[in-house]
């Protein structure tokens, strides 16, 4: 009997996949059924409609205008009418027909445009709703292509690897100066990057706002931000143990970090300034070229500080400086990147992308921050100083208002 009593109170036991999957199945069915029956009908009878159009670029060619457009909505859209200037003008859509939620058109309007004019474009849904899209400064979108793309590479070059390598030429004279000097230089270094830090915060919330609601900008530059840093920390992590096992130079390797976090700042930068001249918006070109020399050759000086011998206390004993190829590298990680944004921004800008990038960037920089202030502590306990004083607040400030002074040109 007690055998048998015990045979019939033991628990059946579900399998452990099936307790896995049941939650996955009802939140399958719940949405099966608010597909379907659509219980919340009661709420939106009465409601207008919710129509949302993001004009995410006008490109201008020889035949008038053309507009891409994201409906960035929950419903489809249909555009009815389009007005140039306030005349309504005809227009061709590809694919044509109503455009479903998350669904991209390219919008067609024929007309002949003037270089240098200002434009207002006005989209009329059907429902009578608005969206509105300028052209600041007529002037023909690039077009990809041999010539287009050497003068664009050109720009990232003028902007980027120009003025660093203008910087990396102080290393000669950076190498005979004394620790506390190279000390003011890592402070200076901290200032230039702080400054890169909140610059690239604040194009973050700029062009992160220019996104389309659906792709929550802001959010996503934050989290690329996070996602940046805590890999470039694993990646540290790994480049130590490198080091360790093949006794490459830590100041080298920061050097590099430092090269990687300016290039993918640089890479927002390129962006930025190719979308601007391909849009006709930097008819001060000239100025806005010299203003980015000015304003990155500091950059240069920044990548070089940790190169120098004795500047930290693992390579004290170094006396040997790197060659050619080691400063071609960082040259090329840091202001390369640059090139390329030049490109996207002119041939094929996107606000998510750009959006994107800086986010990386912003985590990069910040990180980079981190491992230069602990270069610095370092470098100060083996001089048995403290790491804020008055020499390296002088360096930190200076690096702030060479970088202050030299963003005015370019804003200017």
């Amino acid at each position: 009997m007690t055998l048998e009593k015990s045979a019939v109170e033991k628990p059946v036991r579900m399998p452990s996949w099936l307790l896995s999957l049941l939650p996955l199945l009802l939140l399958g069915l719940l949405a099966w059924v608010f597909s379907v029956a659509n219980p919340l009908a009661l709420f939106t009878a009465n409601l207008p409609p919710v129509e949302q159009i993001a004009v995410e670029r006008v490109l201008l060619t020889p035949e008038g205008f053309e507009l891409r457009l994201l409906n960035s909505g929950p419903m489809p859209v249909n555009i009815a009418q389009v007005t140039v200037d306030d005349a309504y003008w005809q227009f061709k859509q590809e694919p044509a027909g109503p455009l479903p939620r998350l669904g991209r058109a390219s919008l067609t309007i024929p007309f002949h445009w003037v270089v240098n004019d200002l434009y207002h474009i006005r989209l009329v849904t059907s429902t009578g709703l608005t969206f509105d899209a300028e052209v600041p400064v007529a002037t023909q979108t690039p077009v990809p292509g041999g010539r287009e793309f050497l003068a664009y590479g050109l720009l990232g070059i003028y902007i980027g690897i120009i003025p660093i390598g203008i910087g990396l030429l102080w290393f000669p004279a950076m190498k005979r100066m004394e620790r506390r000097w190279l000390n003011a230089v890592l402070a200076l270094t901290i200032g230039l990057l702080v400054f890169l830090l909140i610059d690239t915060l604040l194009e973050v919330i700029e062009i992160g706002g220019q996104v389309p609601g659906v792709f929550q900008g802001i959010p996503l530059a934050l989290f690329a931000a996070l996602l940046s840093w805590l890999a470039i920390i694993a990646l540290s992590s790994l480049r130590k143990k490198g080091s360790a096992q093949t006794r490459s130079p830590r100041g080298f390797q920061l050097a590099l970090l430092i090269a990687a976090g300016i290039g993918l700042h640089n890479l927002g930068e390129g962006l930025s300034v190719g979308a601007a001249f391909s849009l006709g918006e930097a008819a001060l070109g000239t100025f806005l070229v010299v203003g980015f020399i000015l304003h990155n050759v500091t950059e240069g000086i920044g990548i070089a500080a940790p190169l120098i011998p004795g500047s930290s206390e693992t390579d004290r004993d170094e006396t040997k400086s790197p060659g050619l190829g080691p400063f071609l590298l960082l040259l090329l990680v840091s202001g390369g990147p640059a090139i390329l944004g030049a490109w996207i921004g002119g041939f094929a800008y996107s606000p998510v992308l750009s959006t994107l990038f800086l986010g990386v960037g912003l985590g990069a920089i910040w990180q980079v921050i981190v491992e230069v202030v602990g270069l610095l502590r370092r470098s100060a306990a083996a001089e048995k100083t403290g790491w804020i004083n008055a020499l390296n607040l002088g360096g930190f400030a200076a690096g702030l208002a060479i970088m202050y002074l030299t963003a005015f040109l370019v804003k200017f």
